[in-house]
């Protein structure tokens, strides 16, 4: 079947003339979402982009992943298509103009089938907006995609979606890479424009890509990366593709690791801890030197994460007159929001940057930094939801997603891998994070470790979930 195929080599045979975009988009519009994965489809819009490629040709200098269907994040507006960013405050907008994330995939001749389901606003590490039923791991259809890039990862994880673009704040690409068994790669900061919105004025988000093998994460990544005018900050171009370093030797690197939480002060759940080991091991039989280090974020760092945190949703503000649709964790964290004054949010992005500059002091004789992903598999839908009590809402998925958060301070890039399954068949990411504007080292480490894992005969890309 053709969604058996990898993104990249879906997009050779679309290069080979084996297949067109439009039979791609065909064939991804005819499956079934059974796992919360679209807030809006657009088959229609998908098909009439694919019939434009396929009548005119595979231009000159197109990328590998031309004529290759994906998604669009709920998060990013895309002229003409409705756009709720996971809210029902937003349950009827449609915005007239496209983001710099949506251009740079219709560019790259990449149509979209939807926009994929986020929680509100982006903000919960879980996806249960209300707007759409709950993204879920295809794993085990009872439990959490992860958030905030859920309906993107159970999309890629279930077959749905060749590869897809996903955003990551605290962890919001990472967190259902994990819960989804797949690749989830947050670049650094300044990697890829935020234009023209330019929202985050912290400097902890930035969009990312989600997919079932590195290779094809590092292919978005060169479609989605890259300055634009107007970008207050950016990291330095690379030496080549990023998909390029997936066929580099990395070295002998120097690998630091840690697993003691850094936001929460939570027992970690023997499977992240023994995928890291077995990560750390892997690590060591291919040449690499593992050291464990000290946690590099200190315990104040948290609240003033907290405080930026608070300060950005109550930014998310509902139209007017539609206050009462926001979800009471969203309503909170704006309260606390607009209680911290102008100067209080000043000092606390300054110490944020504090933290970063010390830990990337820390951390500066490393090549990469080795942690698990979550404290958790994934958890049962609801689990962490608590709308009753949104405070501990907020705790529980702290204490869910301990160390994720920490690569948005520094502004490193991270990336997890599915190295791991429990005894019940759920996955366990690890995750692997490098100096800042080091995603070619990154991703020549994390393509190694996964052309490990398929001579070992245990490969991930070759496992699929029931209903696949």
């Amino acid at each position: 079947m053709l969604h058996d195929l990898t993104a990249l080599e879906q997009g050779d045979a679309v290069r080979r003339g084996d297949v067109s975009p439009l039979e791609l988009v065909e064939h991804y519009a005819d499956r079934a979402d059974r796992v919360g994965t679209f807030v809006t489809t657009t088959h229609q819009q998908a098909r009439d982009h694919a019939r434009r490629l396929t009548d005119a040709g595979r231009p000159d200098g197109a990328g590998p992943l031309w004529g290759v269907p994906t998604g669009i994040k709920d998060l990013h507006p895309a002229a003409g298509v409705r756009t709720t960013f996971g809210s029902a405050a937003y349950d009827d907008f449609v915005p007239d103009e496209s983001d710099e994330l949506v251009l740079s995939v219709e560019r790259a001749g990449m149509p979209s089938l939807g926009k994929t389901s986020t929680p509100e606003f982006g903000s919960p590490c879980y996806t249960e907006p209300d707007v759409a039923p709950p993204a879920v791991t295809p794993w085990d259809t009872t439990r959490t995609a992860g958030g905030s890039s859920g309906g993107a990862a159970a999309a890629v994880a279930a077959g749905l979606l060749p590869v897809a673009p996903g955003s990551d704040g605290g962890g919001s690409i990472r967190i259902p890479a994990s819960c989804c068994g797949l690749v989830g790669l947050k670049p650094s900061r300044g990697r890829v424009s935020g234009a023209p919105r330019y929202g985050d004025p912290v400097g902890l988000a930035t969009p990312g890509t989600l997919a079932r093998t590195v290779r094809d994460a590092a292919a978005l990544l060169d479609v989605l990366a890259g300055r634009r005018v107007g970008d207050p900050s950016w990291a330095p171009p690379p030496s080549a593709p990023f998909l390029a370093a997936c066929d580099r030797e990395p070295g002998r690197l120097r690998v630091a690791r840690f697993a003691t939480p850094v936001i929460a002060d939570v027992d970690v759940h023997p499977s992240s801890l023994a995928a890291w080991d077995d990560a750390s091991r892997l690590l060591e039989s291919l040449g690499h030197d593992v050291k464990d280090v000290a946690g590099p974020i200190p315990p104040e760092a948290v609240a003033d994460f907290e405080t930026c945190w608070a300060v950005l949703t109550a930014l998310s503000a509902a139209p007017p007159g539609r206050e009462d649709r926001l979800r009471p964790l969203t309503r909170w964290l704006a309260g606390r929001g607009h209680a911290v004054s102008g100067p209080e949010f000043g000092l606390a992005i300054g110490r944020l940057r504090q933290h970063a500059a010390v830990a990337l002091a820390a951390l500066a004789p490393y090549d990469v930094v080795l942690t698990p992903t979550l404290a958790r598999p994934p958890v049962v839908v609801g689990e962490l939801r608590d709308d009753a009590d949104p405070a501990r809402d907020f705790d529980r998925q702290k204490a869910f997603t301990p160390w994720t958060s920490a690569w948005n301070v520094t502004g490193m890039p991270a990336v997890s891998l599915p190295l791991h399954w429990t005894d019940e068949g759920l996955p366990v990411g690890v995750m692997l994070a490098a100096r800042p504007a080091e995603e070619e080292l990154l991703l020549s480490v994390a393509a190694q470790v996964e052309a490990a894992q398929a001579d070992s005969g245990a490969a991930w890309v070759d496992r699929r979930p029931p209903g696949w």
